[in-house]
């Protein structure tokens, strides 16, 4: 292999769902090449469509007991699992190349919806209508008093949080009962004049009661009453009083989940409303039946790479995301055929086949169990450096052994830092210091 490839150097910018400017730098870390498992790539593949065609009988979430005890917001931390929404929504494929163009169409909406409202608007918080909303992970939290648990999805570019409620009007098809807020005696309607209703980027009034409407960039929406409520988190305990939507009219592609955690940087999302000081999240391969965490309050860890540089482009122009719910990075044209072109220069052994999709550059892999690939890094500035797994930059796309490089270009701000870069990978967003870490293997 040769030993030199382009990487990228972050300078980490906060103002959700984490911005960040790109230099492009041909800094060479130590390691030169990663292990692609080839064959545990397709084992995958396999268990995931046998699950999704009911050939499986894996329950993501056993029914957890819900701990009676309220949490200190100043001092809680509590983490709990988090699974790909696949395992939720368990549309039958017929392969694996139709539940992977599932993904891409998804994909493409999301980004675009992000595109076309970033815009000037980088100097204010990202609210939940600035992005697809339907979140490519789930988790499961209990709603009410008595609590009834629910599948939720997480974006971290979305402030809103909100749960289908009865009566419905119109209501997507969800996995759960829907939440039925005179069934809990904590529920509690937000009156106009509240400053959880100011807060809302729309909302009307209608006897007192504050009512809100999120539309997303594909054209979804959810509309009703903004509540607050008591949420449980598992064993963690519960937090009273959390402002969320009670959705009577909603409608998109948010995938059989009972609603959304809006993990952004405005005041109704829910690190804001619980005071965190910090979250983080391990988003585990998609195709893989295992759980990641997501948690509150938890430390940076100590082999974090971090940068904590936070400012933002006067013209709201460049800059990153770390965005959970996308799945395929995007970079600028420049910076994606720089890092492409290098890629290929460095996999000549391997038999290149036909590009799919929005993918260039792939590969038939076919018959081998284990290929040495170029190593992808961010770079950050002070020489550190953070190298991906390879089944973070070369998947597959069915399952007869063909893998293409997971990047996209984009000719469009901003830029993006997909899930599929993340997976297994820790990423901590310090609130209290504007900080950003990136720690591998913490799931």
């Amino acid at each position: 292999m040769a030993t030199t490839t382009p990487f990228f150097l972050f300078t980490l910018l906060f103002s959700f769902s984490f911005l960040t400017s790109v230099t492009f730098s041909r800094t060479t870390p130590t390691t030169t090449t990663s292990p692609l498992d080839v064959t545990s790539a397709l084992v995958r593949v396999t268990q995931i469509l046998d699950i999704l065609n009911g050939h499986s009988d894996f329950q993501p979430f056993a029914q957890e007991t819900i701990q009676q005890s309220s949490l200190d917001s100043s001092s809680f931390s509590f983490s709990f699992p988090l699974h790909s929404r696949e395992f939720l929504n368990k549309t039958q494929h017929k392969d694996y190349k139709s539940l992977l163009q599932a993904r891409l169409d998804r994909d493409l909406t999301r980004v675009n919806s992000l595109v076309l409202t970033q815009g000037g608007k980088l100097s204010a918080p990202l609210v939940s209508g600035e992005s697809q909303g339907s979140g490519e992970y789930f988790t499961r939290i209990g709603v009410g008093s008595p609590a009834e648990q629910f599948y939720m999805v997480i974006d971290t570019g979305s402030d809103v949080n909100w749960i289908q409620c009865e009566p419905c009007v119109d209501c997507y098809d969800q996995s759960d009962p829907i939440f039925d807020p005179s069934s809990s005696s904590s529920y509690e309607s937000v009156s106009c004049e509240s400053r959880q209703c100011d807060q809302l980027e729309v909302s009307a009034c209608s006897r007192d009661r504050c009512l809100y409407e999120v539309t997303y960039g594909d054209g979804s929406f959810t509309v009703g009453t903004l509540m607050t409520e008591t949420l449980s988190f598992g064993k963690s305990g519960y937090v009273e009083k959390v402002a969320m939507g009670c959705g009577h009219d909603n409608e998109g592609l948010f995938t059989a989940a009972a609603g959304l955690l809006g993990l952004g940087g405005g005041s109704l999302s829910l690190p804001e409303q619980l005071k965190a000081t910090s979250f983080s999240y391990c988003l585990v391969d998609r195709d893989s039946n295992k759980s990641g965490t997501l948690e509150l309050n938890s430390p940076v860890p100590s082999d974090s790479v971090t940068k904590s540089t936070f400012e933002l482009d006067k013209s709201g122009n460049g800059g990153i995301i770390v965005d959970c719910g996308t799945a395929v990075s995007r970079l600028e044209i420049e910076a994606y055929y720089a890092l492409r072109d290098a890629f290929r220069s460095q996999t000549s052994n391997l038999k290149s086949t036909r590009p799919y999709a929005l993918f260039d550059t792939c590969y038939d892999l076919s018959g081998l169990s284990t290929v040495k690939v170029p190593t992808v890094s961010f770079i950050f500035s002070g020489g550190k450096y953070f190298d991906l797994p390879a089944e973070n930059y070369l998947i597959p796309v069915d399952s007869d052994g063909t893998f293409c490089f997971a990047f996209a270009p984009t000719n469009s701000s901003p830029q993006i830092i997909g899930n599929v870069q993340q997976q297994g990978i820790r990423v901590t967003f310090d609130l209290s210091n504007e900080r950003v870490g990136f720690a591998s293997y913490k799931c």
